[in-house]
């Protein structure tokens, strides 16, 4: 299969700022792929890209192989974004602005997928309610249904699990993996990272409108970043002054207990506990855990920023 979303040499400015400085991305059809990065890296606007939405200043952009400027009605019919923004129109139910939704794209006989779509996102029982009355968590189901009432190839999550309830945010995660199972290709950004850690198979990092890290999400966790363990300690009582080795590596120390971060190969979790008990500290209790996603996003981010 060909790529679903390729980029290439993309940049774009707003006035004296450099939102998107030469992306290079393709996202292969079939794809659950993870655009991550801090507030202000660009992905908005990225996705606002891909979708026809905004201008760019030079880079090509295509959708199953269309360009977004030159084919536009094309490459809008084939994709579904769910913003991040809340936006809804406030003079239709539920039911009626998802046939108006279907209208835009040519779809008259569209009211089985739009019940099956209201079932899903829990929405049966509002489907007659005006949008003015919703909650926010409630609008935010309209939006996923209606980027979605089209069945489009390529599906865009933009924060979209944003201010929802627990069960919501399951039940959405079920839908979504069911349109992957069935061949639609999934771009997801969102901020809760163990999202992206569980359903993406690759994962780009955006940092300052610059792609920081773009592979597996399996080798972003194996690599040289990243490749850290946190130890939690417990002691019996407070803990005194630490040794200089260990003072640069703590993450957080409340009373008795202290969390370090070491390097898997430098730093040796023995020789901490060790100069723990030099000082005098009884050892009740030990935790240990690898490098995640977040311990990944993190150092990236951070890094780029010095």
């Amino acid at each position: 299969m060909g790529a679903a979303i390729a980029i290439a040499g993309l940049h774009k400015h707003y006035q004296n700022v450099q939102a998107l400085k030469n992306i290079d991305l393709t996202v292969e059809q079939g794809e659950f792929f993870g655009l991550l990065g801090p507030n202000g890296a660009g992905k908005s606007t990225l996705i606002n890209i891909v979708a026809g939405l905004t201008r760019f200043d030079r880079g090509t952009v295509t959708v199953l192989g269309q360009d977004v400027v030159t084919a536009y009605r094309h490459t809008r019919r084939h994709i579904g974004v769910v913003p991040q923004e809340l936006t809804f129109d406030p003079f239709f139910n539920v039911r009626d602005v998802l046939r108006i939704q279907s209208g835009y794209f040519g779809l008259r006989s569209n009211d089985a997928w739009i019940e099956e779509l209201m079932s899903v996102l829990m929405l049966t029982d509002k489907a007659e309610a005006n949008m003015r009355a919703l909650s926010g968590g409630m609008k935010r189901r309209v939006m996923i249904a209606q980027a979605l009432v089209h069945k489009p190839e390529v599906v865009v999550l933009d924060e979209p699990t944003a201010g929802v309830d627990v069960e919501l945010r399951k039940s959405l995660w079920t839908f979504i993996r069911r349109l992957h199972r069935e061949g639609h290709t999934i771009v997801l950004t969102t901020h809760y990272l163990e999202e992206a850690e569980a359903l993406c198979g690759r994962i780009a990092i955006l940092n300052l409108g610059e792609i920081v890290a773009l592979d597996t999400t399996r080798v972003l966790l194996m690599r040289g970043i990243g490749r850290t363990r946190r130890v939690g300690i417990t002691t019996g009582e407070s803990l005194g002054p630490l040794p200089d080795f260990l003072a640069s590596k703590v993450l957080r120390q409340e009373g008795n207990f202290i969390e370090l971060q070491l390097d898997k190969d430098t730093d040796s979790v023995m020789a901490a506990l060790d100069a723990l008990r030099s000082r005098g500290a009884v050892i009740t209790d030990l935790s240990m855990e690898g490098a995640d996603l977040e311990d990944v996003f993190v150092e990236l981010t951070a890094r780029k920023r010095k």
